[in-house]
């Protein structure tokens, strides 16, 4: 019984030494639909929240937008284990269809190379607006 518990001891601290420490990110969602929106009306400000789940501070080394329309804003500063933040993202708000993709370099241990590719999408209108100079369309009078 005795081997049984050494055994079993020595099993488990021989797992633990192989769990990979560093950073990991976990985005709340790596993609962000923005609807059919109104220029004019809408910001295209929209905010991706992370939270490092890893054992070792994460940093966020570059986050790039796929045209120059996209502006992402990332923290500087290296996430604590446990800790949570966000990449805002700042859209043109060009009207037309939306479908962009924003690129993220970091530490972080669970992703391919540390990159992760966020994405916007949806659809800004223009809205119609009547002129004040156009002419009523009168009916028969009577």
């Amino acid at each position: 019984m005795k081997k049984n518990i050494l055994l079993l001891i020595f099993f488990i601290t021989g797992m633990l030494s192989f769990a990979q420490n560093g950073a990991k990110i976990e985005f709340k969602e790596e993609t962000i639909n923005y609807g059919t929106v109104v220029k004019g009306e809408d910001s295209g400000k929209r905010i991706f929240e992370f939270t490092n789940t890893g054992n070792e501070p994460l940093v966020i080394k570059d986050a790039k937008s796929s045209c120059g329309c996209t502006v992402p804003s990332f923290p500087k500063e290296p996430i604590a284990p446990g800790a949570t933040s966000t990449i805002e993202v700042q859209y043109n708000m060009n009207p037309g269809p939306i479908s962009k993709t924003i690129t993220v370099t970091t530490n972080a241990i669970n992703k391919e190379s540390g990159m992760i590719a966020l994405r916007i999408k949806g659809l800004v209108i223009v809205k119609e607006e009547k002129s004040v100079l156009e002419k009523k369309k009168e009916g028969p009078r009577l």
